[in-house]
């Protein structure tokens, strides 16, 4: 019987096919702009550290001179080179990094390309264990080459494979920025989205090609990128930017558990009071410590009319819907007559219903796998162009699933229509 009426069905569909056509497209269309919508609002809300985001606290300083009450109720999300590197010599919290993005130009061997520039971290040796970063290949430096401002370098695995074919390149060498570094390590894939971190080099920059010290950066005056904020006498000069009243970097901490979160807090307070006294800071200013969620929260990481646009696809998924249902009930009132004549042959209200609801079955079902296509072909248009995740694998299923629900409850109120109607009534003409 089902065979039966799915042959009945496929030849409905295809004795009105430009009615048919029009209802897949407007199926598909509808499905693929509300898959696009939510898998791009998952990328940009998702937790960029899971497991690990509710220890990851930025330390918030506000050293500035006259500044007003607005922006004082703002503090700043960067430091001082001063600030960060005296938060960083304190050692309060269990980890810490402080660190600066910034670009350099890698020159590959003579057989491997041309010189190219590449996206760089310049981070205390912190950085790799605070934020739970994969390794493939070796490890991350430590606190001796910071200190001696070694010539060592951690790279992706991209840029491995790129300039080593993706072997191990422990110990090997690159020029980047016109000096040899030695490789220490190779990391895995990692791009956590948001890019939380350094939010002023772009909420979804792409991850990092290289990472090294930040004290080797400095030593090699290699070029920084990012935001910064001066005031008084502040320079944007780079001899005088480890000096200068601006606030350029950025300095995260790990704090796990309430009480390590009141002893930093503690310390921040005691260390301020410390500032105003040397006169470095005005008396009223206090610091703060702001959770990785609540900082992109604060940031509006996620725009308000990306969350408008996902209830504009819905609703366009609702026009579509109910588009189809009125062609559908047109169709269906078009067809009385044939549907009298299955009547008066014999066919039950419920051979109609089942019929009808078999016909919007396979038609919703077209437009679902439409729809899929349309929404997995602009995912993988979005991660090549912006590296947002892969569409989540639970969505598609998921998705596909309330759609048919949606679809076949749409579809009930014409099908229960066409099998109220009376064989003679159908026939009368």
């Amino acid at each position: 019987m089902v065979a039966y009426h799915l042959e009945l069905a496929l030849h409905g569909l295809r004795r009105s096919r430009a009615l048919t056509v029009l209802m897949i497209v407007a199926v598909g269309l509808g499905i693929g702009t509300c898959m696009t919508t939510l898998t791009v609002l998952h990328a940009v809300s998702e937790n960029p550290l899971p497991g690990r985001s509710g220890s990851i606290y930025l330390p918030r300083l506000d050293p500035r001179e006259g500044s007003s009450m607005e922006a004082r109720a703002r503090l700043p999300s960067q430091v001082t080179w001063v600030d960060g590197t005296n938060l960083l010599r304190a050692g309060r919290a269990r980890q810490q990094a402080l660190m600066l993005g910034g670009e350099v130009p890698i020159e590959p061997a003579a057989s491997r390309g041309d010189p190219f520039i590449a996206s760089a971290r310049y981070t205390s040796q912190g950085f790799f264990d605070l934020f739970g970063v994969p390794f493939r290949y070796g490890r991350g430096w430590g606190a001796t080459e910071d200190t001696a401002r070694a010539r060592v370098v951690v790279i992706d695995e991209v840029l491995n494979d790129r300039l080593f074919q993706g072997t191990d390149s422990v110990g090997r060498t690159i020029r980047l920025g016109g000096v040899d570094m030695r490789v220490v390590g190779v990391l895995r894939s990692w791009h956590p989205v948001p890019h939380f971190y350094d939010l002023n080099t772009g909420s979804f920059a792409s991850g990092e090609d290289v990472y090294l010290p930040l004290t080797t950066a400095r030593a090699l005056n290699l070029p920084r990128s990012g935001g910064m904020e001066c005031w008084s006498k502040g320079s944007t000069s780079e001899a005088l930017m480890e000096t200068a009243d601006c606030t350029w970097l950025q300095f995260w901490v790990r704090l796990d558990g309430s009480a390590d979160v009141a002893a930093y807090q503690r310390f921040l307070d005691g260390y301020v009071a410390e500032q105003v006294r040397a006169g470095r800071y005005p008396a009223d200013r206090p610091a703060r410590l702001t959770g990785l969620m609540d900082y992109l929260v604060e940031r509006h990481v996620v725009p308000g009319d990306l969350r408008l646009q996902v209830w504009l696809a819905f609703g366009f998924l609702t026009v579509c819907l109910v588009n189809t249902l009125g062609l559908m009930l047109a169709k269906c009132l078009r067809r009385g007559g044939e549907i009298g004549v299955r009547r008066a042959l014999g066919a039950t209200r419920g051979d109609v219903l089942r019929y009808v609801q078999t016909e919007n079955f396979v038609l919703v079902s077209i437009g679902i796998a439409l729809g899929m296509v349309l929404a997995y072909a602009i995912n993988l248009l979005l991660m090549y162009q912006y590296e947002l995740p892969r569409l989540p694998a639970s969505y598609l299923p998921l998705g596909a699933g309330c759609l048919w629900l949606l679809g076949q409850a749409t579809v009930l109120a014409p099908a229960l229509r066409a099998a109220a109607v009376s064989p003679v009534e159908a026939t009368r003409d």
